[in-house]
């Protein structure tokens, strides 16, 4: 397995071995031996899988109790994902990295614990699915807002066009009135 550190260096995208013939391909999406070796050892308890429309953010979300790491790939559609630091212990508390997840790259983004996720999906019917390493807990869930100037995102949104919200994203709190880590 390929692995790849982005700019906050506890955020990997992995890229798998993939098995390519004439009738299309196979890869393993989850081995906990291999990924254990790539820098990823957590248990996980749950599977998620969103469907969104193009220009659909989700996020940019985290559980102040319960932190959820996340293993997160696409698999139909592409998306402009994003990941922030929000451990204030770190040096990095508060940078982001973003990538591009495309289904046919099928590659993975591990998401550890302590920090914020979202994405935009840049394609209609896009697919996301995700393992994560506690389980929901509406209580402890938050939102960071997705446009805080704090935190200089750039969504790859056309010029003058908004983002599909839910209520709770459009509600996100800024960077310096969130709840944090330690």
């Amino acid at each position: 397995m390929e692995v790849r550190p982005l700019a906050l260096p506890e955020v990997l995208l992995l890229q798998p071995r993939v098995f390519r013939d004439p009738r299309g391909a196979f890869l393993e999406t989850w081995n906990e031996r291999a990924y254990r070796e790539a820098g990823v050892d957590a248990p996980f308890v749950q599977d998620n899988l969103s469907l969104s429309l193009r220009g659909t953010l989700r996020g940019l979300h985290y559980q102040v109790q319960q932190a959820q790491g996340k293993l997160v790939r696409v698999v139909k559609g592409a998306v402009h994902d994003v990941v922030v630091d929000l451990r204030r212990s770190s040096p990095r508390f508060g940078r982001h990295a973003a990538v591009r997840l495309e289904a046919d790259a099928l590659h993975a983004l591990w998401v550890p614990p302590g920090f914020a996720h979202g994405f935009l999906a840049l394609e209609d019917d896009t697919r996301v699915q995700y393992k994560v390493t506690d389980y929901w807990a509406p209580a402890h869930e938050r939102t960071l807002a997705w446009n805080d100037p704090a935190l200089a995102i750039d969504w790859p949104l056309p010029a003058g066009t908004a983002p599909l919200l839910s209520d709770k994203d459009r509600a996100g709190s800024v960077l310096a009135g969130a709840d944090t880590y330690p």
